[in-house]
């Protein structure tokens, strides 16, 4: 990988091979290779951002729409009427790997409570 480059950017630009659900133009959407759940995807805007707290005002609008592209998929997952969890994890303690902005969707079972292990 380059410097600046990770794995997100690499499926953004078609040199790492990923199992698409949805592209939304800026935003992308693909299966986890390590699922937790029966449906896990990971939602990416093809924007660079490092993390959440790195999004700026001008990312408001993107991230918006990539919230309202996670409802979208999470409805064609068959997740709308079960329910379904969204996480992100901001830095090294909060568990984030990589470092370009990211949203898990999970479902497809009871989660239960929230675990952090």
């Amino acid at each position: 990988m380059t410097e600046g480059s990770t794995i997100f950017s690499q499926i953004i630009d078609g040199t790492t091979p990923a199992d698409i659900v949805y592209d939304g133009g800026d935003t992308l959407f693909f299966r986890d290779i390590a699922p937790k759940a029966p449906v896990h995807i990971v939602a990416i805007t093809k924007k660079a951002i490092s993390s959440l707290q790195d999004m700026t005002e001008e990312d408001t609008v993107l991230l918006g729409k990539l919230m309202h592209d996670i409802t979208t998929v999470a409805d064609a997952q068959g997740l709308k009427e079960g329910g379904y969890r969204v996480i992100t994890n901001v830095g090294n303690d909060a568990g984030q790997e990589v470092k370009h902005l990211h949203f898990h969707i999970l479902g497809g079972e009871p989660l239960g409570p929230l675990r952090c292990q």
